[in-house]
């Protein structure tokens, strides 16, 4: 075959894929091609081909053509809800069809009044076999006049259909039932398209009459998956049998997330929410605190962009350009906005993305044009869901657009904020995550937004940056005038607009009385930290990234109790030489200039895949092959890492994580002595391990005896600990670190450390909940590393109890019977110290 001629199979009006209004055929998803918008009442067959199969719905007919192109032809926009009525089937699956002859005759009245549309894409799914090299123009077209032109690819990156179907073997599908309780949202969708990145064989993962290519994350979300949902997996190619069977393995194993989703609480009876005052809004809290400012209204973020390019070489290279600038302003982010923008250059790599934006480009759209389109019908789709999660994922998309965009009119990569006075609270619309992240000088003392989400990734960096955030106040926000004077309490979740002057005191009151117990906390921030009665408690910071180190000197640390390393290990093909991890632990040291850092080795497994090592799939990820289970299985790894970390420099410690047994701690200790004698050495190197497990806990006084310090990592000990997943939205409300088996656990950390004269410190997220703090000294805990920010708040909270006081409360903590009484133990407490 050279080429193949598509004849029209209806009579109607042609337009081209982008206009059809449908996120995935206009995406190209599906394939390529063009639609037709029908006025005939009968489809027939475009060309002399087989049937492949007829939709149970009988809105869809697929066709392989004699030389192994499969067409589909979908009738009309969301018509699989009409359950068939207004088609009548002509043909049946296997039947050989001709040029012309009936397929499925319309009753066109009827589904013009039952469908959201009746615009029908005519389809070639396998683009990477064939490709369109001629299509109608648009516009009028009578049935049996030319439409597509086809022909095979000169070196098609996957292996030919026909070669498929001559009996090699290579064509493979199976039917899943998906087990995951909250279906295929963003973390299994990328491992499953990590799990057969790089085997020769297609594949795609249909729900319906809905296809995805594996590989495409979005596209996977698109698909809507839901617990309990049977999808089909699909492979051709010489990898295929593998490719099936590593993905019906995978999702079949629940990904650490089977069992049905929990039912919704019954809904209580609820007291009707207070009456606001006049001139008051309510909203969602995404960000606490309490701010006073003006109106300020977000500029508009949309670009101008011309729909037709200037030939499709010079466009695509233009995009590319694009994407490699932004790929790396993305890659020097720092601090919170690490993971996320970690997040959107996963998106900048989605092969759906860049192959429907180079659709586009091949179809004579410039570079800027293709990429808005192909990002903003994912968005659309990823809203059309109902997933709210889901939709607040769509802000990313249209984020990563504004940035591309940006670079190709020569903006640069890093959107920058306008200037706004000072005391601004912003309002928007919609905030987008570089809205947040450009925010720097302090001008900006609060958040609103129309919509928005409490967990997307706008909340997130509004805390890290600690301005207060309201969103999803719906549509009374739009009278909020420009310049009106405002009380954001975001802890209410109000916003108050022009107050009375008697509230504006009120709230300025307040305002003014946190300003000056903070200023007091920040100016005693460097001093070390004694409690009343003299104890010494070290007040380290948590670290992710040199940034993290320099706002922890600032913030008055007294060293590093976690240096997180994946940071360096994840989102890359390769993971890095020691030199590399030893620049950054060395630089790290310099910043916090002789204080120690407790460099923990490499965490990955469970929900933190590494591309370059590939795992295998695991019924229970988080009782499986993670932590330092990984490095003693991959030596080299392990042994890279402790190089880097010993000539790193004396101030450097060693953690290991997840240990259950004291054979891990003394096979580690034995690497490291080993590797000291070949370096040569000689100051002293302290190694300690993470206590996460329950066995860990239970048996301190046996690891005390191999380890020079214990740190307790709360927020995996306590999800071990309840059996509970604190990813898991059913269950997630009851994993609290203060429940009291969690605290007799670190207790008998404590004493089993103490038996061997071994220090004890907290590195999880109670050493940041001021409310715990005189709860883990009283069980015997000494050094507290925080997140950098809350440094000055956990020394303020030492400074303030007794030690014989933290012992009283934390034997009447350990007595209580819930997390929620040991909380209110908690808040009396610091009330009576407050008092």
């Amino acid at each position: 075959m050279t080429r193949l001629t598509l004849l029209s199979p209806l009579p109607g009006w042609v337009s081209p894929l982008d206009e059809v209004p449908d996120a995935v055929f206009a995406g190209g998803m599906m394939g390529d091609g063009v639609a037709i918008d029908p006025t005939g009442t009968q489809l027939v067959a475009p060309c002399a081909a087989t049937v492949l199969s007829v939709h149970a719905a009988r809105h869809a007919v697929t066709l392989r053509t004699d030389d192994g192109a499969d067409v589909l032809i979908h009738l009309g926009i969301d018509t699989v809800a009409l359950g068939g009525a207004g088609f009548t089937v002509r043909v049946a699956a296997g039947q050989r069809v001709a040029a012309g002859d009936p397929l499925i005759d319309l009753d066109l009245d009827r589904l013009l009044a039952g469908a959201a549309s009746m615009v029908t894409p005519v389809l070639v799914t396998d683009p990477d076999a064939f490709e369109v090299v001629d299509r109608h123009p648009g516009g009028a077209v009578a049935i049996g006049e030319p439409l597509l032109v086809i022909a095979p690819r000169a070196a098609p990156r996957t292996i030919a259909r026909a070669a498929a179907d001559a009996g090699d073997g290579a064509a493979v599908a199976r039917d899943v039932v998906v087990p995951l309780a909250h279906g295929l949202h963003a973390r299994p969708a990328a491992r499953i398209a990590e799990a057969v990145r790089g085997l020769d064989a297609r594949v795609t993962i249909a729900k319906g009459d809905a296809v995805a290519a594996a590989t495409g994350v979005t596209a996977l979300l698109a698909l809507d998956v839901r617990h309990g949902d049977t999808i089909t997996l699909r492979a051709s190619g010489p990898d295929a049998d593998e490719a099936v069977e590593r993905l019906a393995t995978l999702i079949g194993s629940g990904m650490g997330e089977a069992g049905p989703p929990a039912p919704p609480p019954a809904a209580p009876v609820a007291a009707p929410a207070p009456a606001l005052p006049d001139g008051t809004l309510r909203g969602v809290t995404a960000a606490p605190g309490l701010a006073i400012g003006t109106a300020r209204w977000l500029a508009s973020r949309d670009r101008a962009v011309a729909r037709d390019g200037t030939g499709a070489d010079a466009e695509r290279a233009r995009l590319d350009a694009a994407l490699a600038q932004v790929r790396a302003a993305l890659a020097a982010a720092t601090g919170a906005a690490a993971a996320i923008m970690a997040a959107h250059r996963a998106l900048l790599d989605d092969p759906d993305l860049i192959d429907a934006a180079q659709r586009q480009i091949a179809a004579g759209r410039s570079a800027d044009h293709a990429w808005r389109h192909a990002l903003r019908a994912q968005a659309d789709t990823l809203r059309a869901t109902g997933n709210p999660r889901l939709a607040e994922r769509a802000d990313d998309l249209l984020d990563v657009e504004r940035r591309v965009l940006a670079v190709l009119a020569g903006e640069g990569d890093d959107p920058a904020a306008p200037a706004y006075p000072a005391g601004t609270i912003l309002l928007a619309d919609d905030l987008l995550p570089s809205d947040v992240a450009a925010l720097r000088d302090g001008a900006v003392v609060g958040l609103c937004s129309t919509r928005g989400g409490p967990t997307s990734h706008v909340a997130i960096l509004a805390a890290g940056l600690g301005i207060p955030a309201l969103v999803a106040i719906g549509g009374p926000l739009a009278q909020v005038a420009e310049g009106a004077t405002l009380i954001l309490d975001a802890d209410a979740a109000t916003l108050a607009v022009d107050p009375a002057p008697g509230v504006l005191a009120a709230a300025q009151g307040r305002a003014d009385a946190a300003a000056h117990r903070r200023a007091a906390v920040l100016a005693a921030a460097a001093d070390a930290a004694h409690t009343r009665d003299g104890v010494r408690i070290e007040a380290f910071a948590n670290l992710g990234s040199l940034a993290d180190a320099q706002a922890a000197v600032a913030a008055g640390a007294e060293g590093c109790g976690l240096l997180r390393t994946e940071f360096l290990f994840l989102d890359r093909a390769t993971p890095p030489d020691a030199d590399e991890q030893a620049a950054l632990y060395r630089a790290v040291a310099d910043t916090l200039d002789g204080r120690p850092v407790i460099v923990r080795l490499l965490d990955i497994g469970g929900d933190k895949p590494a591309p370059w090592l590939p795992l295998p799939a695991e019924e229970n990820p988080a009782l499986g092959v993670r932590g330092i289970r990984v490095g003693l299985r991959h030596r080299d790894v392990l042994d890279t890492q402790l190089r880097a970390i010993l000539s790193a420099g004396a101030a450097c410690r060693i953690m290991l994580p997840m240990v259950a047994s004291v054979a891990e701690l003394t096979a580690v200790r034995g690497v490291v002595d080993a590797l000291r004698a070949d370096m040569g050495v000689a100051h002293a190197v302290q190694v300690g391990v993470m206590v996460e497990t329950p066995a860990a806990a239970i048996t301190a006084d046996l690891l005390a005896r191999h380890a020079d310090f214990l740190s307790i990592g709360t927020n995996d000990l306590t999800q071990y600990t309840l059996a509970m997943d604190r990813g898991n939205d059913g269950v997630a409300g009851g994993v609290d670190g203060l429940h009291p088996a969690v605290l007799r656990l670190i207790g008998e950390t404590c004493r089993g450390a103490a038996r061997h004269a071994r220090w004890t410190g907290v590195c999880g997220g109670l050493a940041s909940d001021p409310l715990a703090v005189p709860i883990l000294i009283g069980l015997g805990v000494t050094e507290l590393s925080a997140t950098p920010a809350l440094v000055p708040e956990v020394k303020a909270a030492i400074r303030a109890v007794t030690l014989a006081d933290c012992r009283d409360l934390a034997a009447r903590a350990v007595a209580a019977d819930s997390a929620a009484a040991v909380r209110a133990l908690a808040r009396d407490f610091a009330g009576g110290m407050a008092a």
